[in-house]
């Protein structure tokens, strides 16, 4: 078995699928015996999900302030 530190240490492996058989058999039994893992897999899945989308996309929020756009733009320009 492994802990809830290492099972937050893996989860990157596990998502990009470097573990092998027998490692993610650990991990997944891990994760299917301990619920606050298993909401944090969810929820860091969703994360990952969601600011892929973010990152193709063109469109900013709407409440975003303007000095922080400027900001921003002025770095990329400086950089």
């Amino acid at each position: 078995m492994i802990t809830c530190r290492e099972f937050v240490d893996f989860i990157g492996r596990y998502l990009d699928g470097e573990m092998e058989a027998s490692e993610r058999r650990t991990f997944e039994d891990h994760v299917s015996e301990c619920p606050p893992c298993l909401a944090y897999l969810s929820s860091y899945k969703e994360t990952v999900a969601l600011a892929a989308k973010a990152a193709q996309s063109d469109e900013l929020p709407a409440d975003i302030p303007e000095d922080l756009i400027e900001a921003v733009l002025a770095a990329r320009r400086r950089g």
